[in-house]
């Protein structure tokens, strides 16, 4: 189905992006990669067949910009970017959970200002957005990050019931742990992590059904899907 489309991955570099960017390619999309390394976007350009590299800084408008002019129009766009760092309210350093808000969520905004307009425009567009389950609720040594990945999951919400009709197609795809260079900044068990190939499966799956949302992997997905409708304190007693 991505056959003759091209397909805007940002967050490519590494982890779940560079597994999506090799997945894609192998169903037919062309790709434009997009992260604030340069080298490794070269790296994984070269693995795939029709993939040109477009170095960005989301947490950075002109840079943005100056992408989304090089980039052109696009079928889809897969926001993938997930900066993290395990950090408990008891523990707060300045400036990290600024650094993340700014990369997974007001990054988010900077490059949709420019496509969702253009999308609508056309009247086509897709655009997937890469939450986590940790958004879902409050959870522990996550501050910054589950808040980001929160506002970032009802951003999608809200885009959804906005632009039915409009031709342009919002999804969402929920993981819980992928084993990345992040990942292992971890000190605690971590329950059915994935590999991000495992993941890129999910979300290119999802991005073949009408489904608007997917979280993953079951069952662990649904302590947080479940959990939702728990009493707070039931709920944060659970998974801590």
């Amino acid at each position: 189905m991505f056959d003759g489309q091209t397909w805007w991955i940002i967050g490519a570099s590494e982890g779940l992006g560079a597994a999506l960017a090799q997945t894609l390619d192998d169903h037919g999309a062309t790709l434009i990669l997009s992260a604030r390394n340069a080298d490794k976007l070269t790296d994984v350009a070269s693995g795939c067949k029709s993939a040109r590299p477009l170095p960005m800084d989301v947490t950075d408008a002109n840079s943005v910009a100056t992408a989304v002019d090089l980039a052109g129009p696009v079928d889809g766009v897969i926001y993938c970017v997930g900066l993290y760092e395990p950090m408990p309210a008891t523990s707060w350093r300045p400036d990290t959970a600024e650094q993340m808000t700014d990369a997974n969520y007001t990054g988010a905004l900077r490059v949709l200002s420019w496509l969702v307009p253009e999308m609508t425009a056309r009247r086509s567009g897709r655009i997937m957005l890469i939450g986590s389950l940790a958004g879902h609720r409050g959870l522990p040594g996550a501050i910054g990050y589950g808040a980001s990945k929160a506002a970032l999951m009802h951003l999608a919400e809200n885009m959804r019931v906005d632009l039915k009709g409009t031709g342009v197609r919002v999804q969402l795809a929920n993981p819980g742990f992928i084993r990345t260079r992040l990942t292992d900044k971890n000190g605690f068990a971590m329950p059915q992590i994935m590999s991000p190939d495992t993941a890129a499966r999910h979300v290119v799956k999802l991005l073949a059904s009408r489904r608007f949302s997917s979280n993953f992997p079951a069952p662990f997905a649904w302590v947080f899907t479940v959990g939702r409708h728990l009493p707070l304190r039931l709920f944060q007693w659970i998974v801590k």
